[in-house]
């Protein structure tokens, strides 16, 4: 390994370069550009470019981004779950139907089907049995 290589690494690994990267560029082995960034504490996780990183909007902690695909906003299902639990007022609902209950003559409005009849349990009961449960 020449010094070249040597100053061409370090500039590559902060960076943001991982170790098999630096090698095909430079045509080493990926353990030694490894072994090389350790002996230098250069190892470890390798720092992101601000723009791959963003941040999770329920937690607060990095979301790594993946180049190509759509842009992460939670760490996890869990934060995601949490966070639109509790932003409900932003959910932009499309596919709200309304109907009127052939029972009880209420209208109601329902989220995502589109062949709902009765507006409860009850009005189903009444008009396919007759009467309440008793």
């Amino acid at each position: 390994m020449t010094d070249e290589q040597r100053v061409q690494i370090i500039n590559l690994r902060e960076a943001g370069n991982g170790y098999k990267k630096i090698g095909q560029l430079l045509g080493l082995s990926e353990n030694t550009v490894k072994s090389f960034c350790q002996r230098r504490n250069l190892g470890g996780v390798v720092v992101q470019a601000a723009a791959d990183v963003s941040v999770c909007k329920c937690c607060g902690k990095p979301v790594p981004q993946t180049a190509g695909r759509k842009e992460k906003k939670f760490c996890s299902d869990r934060c995601r779950m949490k966070w639109w639990n509790s932003h409900l007022d932003q959910v932009q609902r499309k596919a709200n139907y309304d109907f009127v209950c052939p029972v009880c003559k209420k209208p109601f409005t329902v989220y995502g089907n589109a062949n709902r009849k009765y507006c409860s349990h009850e009005c189903y009961i009444e008009d396919r049995f007759g009467g309440g449960r008793s």
